[in-house]
């Protein structure tokens, strides 16, 4: 791992315990999916 990978990880998360990094992670999956499903949404309601 290079050091400007393992500086990027400690800034993100450095004072995280790994269960809650986990959970950060899931958290950011789950917004995307919801973002996608938003988006997917306007889209049909623009094309009625």
């Amino acid at each position: 791992m290079s050091a400007p990978t393992y500086h990027r990880w400690q800034q993100l998360y450095g004072g995280m315990k790994a269960t809650e990094a986990k959970r950060l992670k899931e958290l950011e999956l789950e917004n995307t999916r919801l973002k996608r499903l938003l988006a997917d949404a306007e889209l049909d309601k623009a094309m009625l």
